[in-house]
């Protein structure tokens, strides 16, 4: 299953800011995760099956890709479908600066619902934290996370000290760094902005 999720992604070496304020040598184009949705849709058939064993109400995701893969899921499961925007306050300088936000209508929708929260790609987790917290903020119950596949162990600690369940179709080591322990930024690699994050 690895090999065919790593075939649908184009995947770069350099030293890249990610959102979550890391550092890190290992880039994902996800864009081109969906362009090709029929090859996608076996394996996201595969994380629904895994998905399928917690009886979660909703899928919610994270815009953009990480929510094209969890409206898949919904269709398959034919479940309910609501999704996150990020937003980047003015004040966001440190790690995991941006935050999720649901649309306002959709707030009374989700409230007490058993929820999946749906990413395509995590290494942080970023994406997948800030739509916990705004869940909990509306009072929905996030019950897991399903992931094509997991890079590193960042998030999977974090899933652990907060008893999140993770389903994953696929495991990649991958290390990140704070800043100021960045050994490319020692290296003087020069930093790439790629994602749009601010530099």
């Amino acid at each position: 299953m690895q090999k065919q999720i790593t075939d649908l992604l184009a995947m770069r070496k350099g030293h890249f800011l990610l959102e979550s304020g890391h550092h890190g040598e290992l880039w994902l184009d996800l864009e081109l995760l969906c362009w090709n949705p029929i090859r996608l849709k076996p394996i996201v058939t595969e994380l629904t099956k895994r998905i399928s064993k917690y009886n979660v109400e909703m899928i919610c995701s994270p815009l953009v890709e990480g929510a094209f893969v969890g409206l898949m899921a919904a269709l398959e499961l034919n479940l309910e479908f609501v999704y996150t925007e990020r937003f980047i306050p003015s004040n966001g300088d440190n790690l995991f600066p941006a935050e999720y936000r649901l649309p306002e209508v959709l707030h009374e929708k989700i409230r007490g619902k058993r929820v999946a929260v749906i990413n395509d790609v995590i290494n942080a987790g970023s994406a997948v934290r800030g739509t916990f917290s705004e869940l909990h903020a509306y009072s929905a119950n996030p019950v897991c996370v399903g992931t094509l596949m997991m890079l590193g162990d960042v998030f999977v600690e974090y899933a652990e000290n907060n008893k999140i369940a993770i389903e994953t179709l696929a495991m990649q080591p991958n290390p990140i760094w704070k800043p100021k322990e960045c050994p490319l930024c020692v290296s003087d690699v020069p930093l790439e902005g790629v994602g749009g994050f601010q530099l």
